[in-house]
């Protein structure tokens, strides 16, 4: 083959390669976004299995998980043995213990699918950015790359099940506003996958979201007749109902603890002692606003520029600001009185803000940006190196239970979820009176440099010392 005919083909495939993925080859060294966003997520998925679940939230949901897959009991989450988990809808779980199911249980394991809902949410912002004026990669490593969506992709827990439903249906919203009444199945699936990841309170961020923009727009009722209202309830309600209705018969007052405790009381009493599993911590109100600039940082710090050096052009773009606007706000309104917060309740507001960001970013902020594209990727490893080396066995019991023999474990001050978890279950708690029936040798965590009668009685000598809490080897002697 001669040289001139082998440069022919060779351009004539690259010209192919580019016609067909223009995401990768096009204009504006697009292909450095995309491997900025994979890295960022390369580098998360890594990460899943070098750290072990940590106390409270993960080792918890954890636990759940892997108390599913052992009693293969696939209706009601278990909070214990024969303990029936309230708090939340079931997705989370199932996602977790169908992983763990499948891969055995790990840390890994039990991660994948939040991370794998992580990435879900970026592909839906690449795939509907343009739609909505904005552009498709420079929005995705904004979301990729804020401190809350990176570290959340990839916890055990409900919010990013959550933060992909609400994706899912308010995008779905938007196509059904143009015109494409087939969207109204996947508003009514978003909607489904928000109410069996964290209940009712998806509706609330859904309408919270989408009647501003409506209002506004003065289209109510051009929408609902663009949805296919029947359609739409009928595939809702199919896909989430009959979960909450069976586990009210198998275990009944579910629904009275999960709409009133979960839903009311917990957000508007301080000092809620309904809590079935587990306490309270009240804060202030409007600490919200805190957890929002954290967790969406660094943008949450550009924007306010940004909108502000753009404010003479807004109108131009009011369309898309009346959508994105309210969604994105919504969580932060809507928990601003709240008493009980986590920072993870912002997570479903992060797509818009992405979105928006990336609307209305100029070109010299696009190259900017676009010049230290590395330095997120770069940050997000020392974080996770850090994390891993030297905060993550401070907030797990993993490592304090590894290589035990095969005793049983005690807790003297509370088992620890993570305690849980490392033991497979077995873990148990030191009664009131300070006295365990185990005949033989045993192990016992209590805080570390802790003086109780037990130690001396049972003839507890240290196996493993900690920071916070310590493992005795007791009744060898």
């Amino acid at each position: 083959m001669s040289a001139a005919l082998a440069l022919e083909r060779f351009v004539h495939r690259d010209t192919v390669q580019r016609e067909r993925f223009p995401f990768w080859f096009g204009a504006g060294r697009m292909r450095a976004w995309l491997t900025a966003i994979l890295f960022l997520l390369g580098i998360r998925l890594v990460s899943l299995g070098f750290y072990p679940l940590m106390d409270t939230t993960e080792a918890r949901y954890g636990e759940i998980a892997r108390i599913m897959v052992e009693t293969r009991n696939w209706l009601t989450p278990m909070f214990d043995y024969g303990v029936p988990f309230w708090g939340k809808p079931p997705l989370h779980t199932w996602m977790s213990a169908a992983s763990a199911a499948v891969l055995g249980v790990s840390e890994f394991a039990l991660r994948l699918p939040h991370w794998l809902a992580g990435v879900g949410v970026v592909i839906l912002v690449v795939l509907h950015a343009r739609d909505l004026g904005t552009r498709p990669l420079v929005s995705a490593f904004v979301l990729a790359s804020m401190i809350g969506f990176i570290a959340s992709a990839g916890i055990v827990m409900t919010d990013m099940a959550l933060a992909l439903g609400l994706t899912v249906a308010m995008l779905g919203s938007w196509q059904v506003w143009q015109g494409r009444s087939r969207y109204g199945y996947a508003v009514a699936i978003g909607l489904a996958i928000g109410l069996l990841a964290k209940g009712p309170i998806v509706v609330v961020l859904y309408l919270a979201g989408l009647l501003p923009w409506l209002v506004r727009e003065r289209g109510i009722g051009r929408w609902l007749g663009q949805l296919n209202v029947l359609g739409f309830t009928i595939v809702l309600l199919a896909l989430s109902l009959p979960w909450f209705i069976a586990t009210e018969i198998a275990t009944p007052g579910f629904l009275d603890y999960f709409i009133w405790g979960e839903h009311f009381a917990r957000f508007l009493d301080p000092g809620w002692a309904g809590d079935l599993y587990g306490k309270a911590h009240p804060q202030l109100r409007g600490t919200i606003l805190v957890d929002w600039l954290y967790m969406a940082a660094p943008w949450s710090v550009v924007l306010p520029w940004i909108l502000w050096r753009e404010r003479h052009s807004l109108a131009e773009r009011r369309a898309t600001l009346w959508f994105l606007g309210p969604w994105a706000a919504a969580p932060v309104v809507l928990f601003l009185p709240a008493a009980n917060i986590l920072p993870a309740y912002v997570l479903p507001g992060l797509p818009p803000l992405a979105l928006l960001v990336g609307g209305l970013m100029n070109d010299a902020d696009v190259a900017r940006t676009r010049r230290g594209l590395w330095i997120a990727p770069a940050v997000l490893a020392i974080v996770l190196f850090v994390v891993i080396v030297f905060v993550a066995d401070k907030r797990s019991d993993r490592t304090l239970l590894a290589d035990r023999r095969d005793y049983r474990v005690y807790y003297l001050d509370g088992r620890t979820f993570s305690g849980r978890f490392y033991t497979a279950g077995k873990a148990r708690d030191v009664g009131d009176d300070g006295v365990i029936a185990e005949s033989g040798p045993f192990y016992l965590v209590a805080r570390s440099n802790t003086e109780h009668r037990i130690l001396t009685d049972r003839a507890c000598e240290v196996e493993r010392a900690g920071e916070r809490r310590s493992l005795y080897l007791c009744g060898t002697r």
